[in-house]
């Protein structure tokens, strides 16, 4: 039997594969350097050795209905969760509305792999939304909202996040054809984008894939 102490250090661990071994495969979808070398990004095990074209290929054909969309007028720097929770829940695209850059950081490189798309304004956004037949459903606590955890979401729809702080903007609210509060129990009046978009984009998937 291994005790605790002789299990090894899961931050000392290399992250990912070290070279193939054995005969390169022939499918165009791996990268002859990855194989040559290996594959260290942080991608599920479905995806070694593949190019960054081939696994967004291979994500588009699996995307979910829903959208992602956060306002930007103050380089809010939830937006690289945002992005990467988008990754890992499938959204089709994360919207950017507002300021067009953005910091990546938070994103942990998943911005290769989820499709981030930019408007300029909310009036912009909103006729994107309308012309693709989207709901855009805002999330935030504010009054007249409805319970995030009751409420059943639109399977084609846009999940719209306000900034840091004060939350959706007066067009976003009125744009919005529902908005959806996160029930909370603490004292802290809100939490962030980054924490609230992933709570939003798994009451998605728990109504539309597990439901």
């Amino acid at each position: 039997m291994t005790s605790q102490d002789d299990r090894p250090d899961p931050y000392l661990e290399e992250i990912g594969v070290g070279p193939w071994p054995g005969e390169h495969p022939a499918d165009e979808r791996y990268d002859p350097e990855l194989l040559a070398h290996g594959d260290r990004r942080n991608v599920g095990d479905q995806y070694r050795y593949w190019t960054r074209e081939a696994i967004v290929a291979d994500l588009d054909t699996k995307r979910f209905a829903y959208h992602v969309a956060i306002e930007n007028w103050q380089h809010d720097f939830n937006i690289g969760t945002v992005v990467r929770n988008a990754n890992a829940f499938l959204a089709s695209a994360v919207h950017i509305v507002g300021r067009r850059r953005w910091n990546r950081r938070g994103a942990m490189v998943t911005d290769r792999y989820q499709h981030v798309v930019h408007h300029a304004t909310i009036e912009e956004f909103c006729a994107w939304a309308a012309g693709e037949g989207l709901a855009v459903v805002g999330i935030d606590n504010l009054p007249g909202s409805v319970p995030l955890e009751t409420t059943p979401l639109p399977e084609a729809c846009v999940l719209l996040f306000g900034q840091e702080g004060p939350g959706l903007s007066p067009p976003a609210r009125e744009a919005a054809a529902l908005v959806c509060s996160i029930a909370q129990y603490g004292s802290t009046r809100s939490i962030n984008a980054g924490v609230a978009s992933g709570i939003a984009m798994h009451a998605w998937v728990r109504q539309h894939v597990w439901g």
